[in-house]
């Protein structure tokens, strides 16, 4: 990689001539008219970081390359599970439109097909930890799945769990209970989503293990395409993913990690609302985030970004 494109920061991208379908709080969307491809969609994932569902003004650098990078080794290691809706992140191979910017595209983009994507996230949990720790210490269950008394926060739970929730177009994505996905997808198709999140935990979190990391929780998205049900969006990142280091590991409190969590440490210190407009965060915070999204890459795929 091109040491000038890995130290960029890209908070926004400009594409003049190709259409821009959404921003959201980390990837631009575009889509790409190219009917031998099958008018696939461009996804770019910048150095946007978000907190509290604000985001912050200043980006993360690398941040968008690590989360690319990392969901095409997690695409790569599961492709024999579960087919993905990647088509390639190779830059050349990209409709020559869209080499003009290949500067905005190297490494952190990728080409992929269009889906139907199912509107319910899939969330596999192996860990009592975050909401799950919250709605355990309030039922002795979470998302109404019940589970043994007296487990400590991060205690590891009896086995994985699957808790969907729904899409939220804007904030928070709320808990749902299985039986509201049947309602929502069919029984067929909600009984594939959670068969499917809990086997691709299963071998994720054997992998992160032998890399001496513990993934506690996971969020999925699915699509249709075809007629196949496709593994689609970002694949267990720090963004998507909680991650802890298997040294130290000790139930009864908070354990490090490696995502945003530093950020959102900072800012609850601060006097502020949580409301737009973010705060700007110190260099110190910048570099100390980026430095942990690139050890999460390094010790899950053995590679340099």
């Amino acid at each position: 990689m091109d040491k000038n494109l890995s130290n960029q920061v890209i908070t926004k991208t400009e594409l003049p001539g190709i259409e821009l379908i959404a921003r959201g709080k980390v990837r631009d969307v575009y889509g790409i008219s190219d009917k031998m491809l099958g008018d696939p969609l461009l996804f770019i994932a910048t150095d946007r970081i978000s907190a509290f569902d604000c985001i912050l003004p200043q980006g993360i650098p690398g941040k968008g390359r690590v989360l690319t990078q990392m969901s095409l080794f997690w695409f790569d290691l599961l492709k024999d599970l579960v087919p993905n809706h990647l088509i390639t992140a190779d830059v050349n191979e990209y409709p020559a439109p869209l080499h003009a910017y290949r500067d905005q595209l190297e490494g952190r983009s990728m080409l992929v097909k269009r889906c139907r994507m199912e509107p319910v996230e899939c969330v596999a949990r192996g860990y009592v930890v975050g909401s799950g720790w919250k709605d355990y210490k309030a039922t002795g269950a979470i998302c109404g799945i019940p589970l043994p008394a007296g487990l400590k926060e991060c205690a590891q739970l009896p086995e994985p769990i699957y808790t969907p929730a729904s899409k939220a177009e804007t904030g928070h994505d709320e808990n749902i209970s299985y039986e509201a996905t049947v309602k929502t997808v069919g029984a067929e198709t909600a009984a594939l989503l959670r068969d499917l999140t809990l086997k691709i935990y299963s071998k994720a979190s054997a992998h992160a293990a032998t890399r001496g990391i513990i993934l506690a929780d996971t969020k999925f998205e699915f699509g249709w395409h075809d007629g196949k049900l496709l593994l689609a969006d970002e694949v267990l990142t720090p963004d998507s993913s909680r991650y802890w280091p298997r040294d130290g590991y000790a139930p009864g409190g908070a354990q490090p990690s490696f995502d945003k969590q530093f950020v959102r440490d900072y800012l609850e210190t601060l006097d502020w609302n949580k409301q737009p407009p973010a705060p700007p965060l110190p260099d110190n915070v910048i570099q100390k985030t980026s430095e942990k999204y690139h050890e999460a890459y390094k010790r899950i795929t053995g590679r340099d970004l």
